[in-house]
């Protein structure tokens, strides 16, 4: 182990020049080209070998270790968000409205230098490790699920992942076996009335204020119709109506997501939305059309493999700073990994440090 961490102190400089590299050249969702073509092109110079185009944008590399052994798969993803970068560094992005905001390019630099350090002690390795380098993981339905629907997961007895995540302290690793990510659904609904001029309100179905009924109604679900000890979350994100001052709309369209831990949460908010719009357009006149859109499902961390992560990062960075986590509403396409296989999920804090990649290695020896 020793030898693993010196050599990982040692590619510390190159990991920060890959992350910036990265940084510099971001790509959206499901549009990943130089990026993969990057990460595969790194793989293959230290002798692993690469599959690309794995279920559409991604790549697996494949680590063989010099003894007999369990398999271990790490994963990191690379896509990018629609923003601009407003920072004025060398390194800033350089695509118009597209930036790495969420860390993904720090995931990739930090398993690219795991990947290295591995590879250099591939002799000493028990068993194997699988890379896996996920496109798309910000737009559903994600890159994880195709991947795994290609083969990234053959032979893989675990894996584990991280995210940097701002709110900790900076040398802090998080942890939490159980429910630790939310599933993160959106819904879409169109409600449709008669519209007319607004000094005759009389003579139409006013879909603005129907809309706004269903927006209050819709709030008391979670209040009301779920257990008090199960959390959920149920947000309005839009609300469109009207063209004009004096004429009463006939159409609006409410956006909104839901974020349970559980299915039956989820079913039974599912169910309630359904109910309480079609009572409120009932009494209303009006009529409505429901777009549910299931997302990812909520990340459950294995009790087996989240004591690994929690004893390994105790080792690396210190007892004090392994930190037991709350679960949150975030979302995260890792947990379609967690339903195949058992795993972990980490959280860490950007910018990214040598504990992401000191971690990686650690739980490969744990196992």
């Amino acid at each position: 182990m020793k030898s693993v961490i010196e050599e990982l102190d040692a590619l510390f400089p190159e990991m920060i020049e890959l992350r910036r590299h990265f940084h510099q050249y971001p790509e959206l969702s499901h549009r990943e080209v130089n990026t993969p073509l990057t990460i595969a092109n790194y793989l293959e110079s230290l002798g692993i070998g690469v599959r690309t185009n794995v279920g559409g944008q991604g790549v697996v590399g494949h680590i063989k270790g010099g003894r007999p052994g369990k398999t271990v798969a790490l994963r990191a993803d690379f896509d990018a968000l629609p923003l601009q970068d407003q920072k004025n560094v060398p390194y800033r992005s350089t695509v118009p409205g597209v930036m790495h905001a969420c860390g993904h390019d720090a995931h990739t630099s930090a398993l690219l230098t795991a990947a290295k350090a591995l590879a250099k002690h591939r002799k000493d390795l028990k068993g194997n490790v699988v890379l896996i380098h996920q496109f798309g993981e910000e737009v559903t339905p994600g890159g994880a699920k195709p991947m795994i629907e290609a083969g990234c997961l053959e032979g893989v007895d675990a894996i584990f992942g991280t995210h940097i995540w701002a709110p900790m302290p900076v040398g802090q690793v998080g942890v939490k076996s159980g429910p630790m990510m939310a599933a993160a659904d959106k819904f879409k609904v169109t409600i449709s009335g008669r519209g007319g001029h607004g000094g005759a309100p009389h003579l139409t179905t006013d879909a603005l204020i129907t809309g706004a009924s269903v927006v209050n109604h819709l709030q008391q679900i979670v209040s009301r119709r779920i257990d008090p000890t199960e959390a959920a979350v149920l947000s309005i994100g839009t609300f469109h109506s009207g063209q004009a001052f004096n004429v009463i709309a006939e159409e609006a369209v409410i956006e909104g997501t839901v974020r349970t831990f559980s299915k039956h949460v989820q079913e039974t908010i599912i169910a309630e939305i359904e109910r309480v719009i079609k009572g409120v357009c009932d009494s209303n006149g009006a009529s409505f059309s429901l777009d549910y859109e299931k997302g990812y499902p909520p990340v459950v961390n294995h009790e087996n493999e989240t004591d690994i992560v929690r004893q390994c990062a105790k080792h690396v960075v210190g007892p004090e700073a392994v930190i037991e986590l709350e679960p949150n509403m975030i979302g995260e396409d890792f947990s379609y990994y967690l339903e195949h296989v058992p795993g972990r999920a980490i959280r860490r804090l950007e910018p990214f440090t040598r504990t992401i990649t000191r971690c990686l290695t650690s739980m490969k020896k744990a196992c």
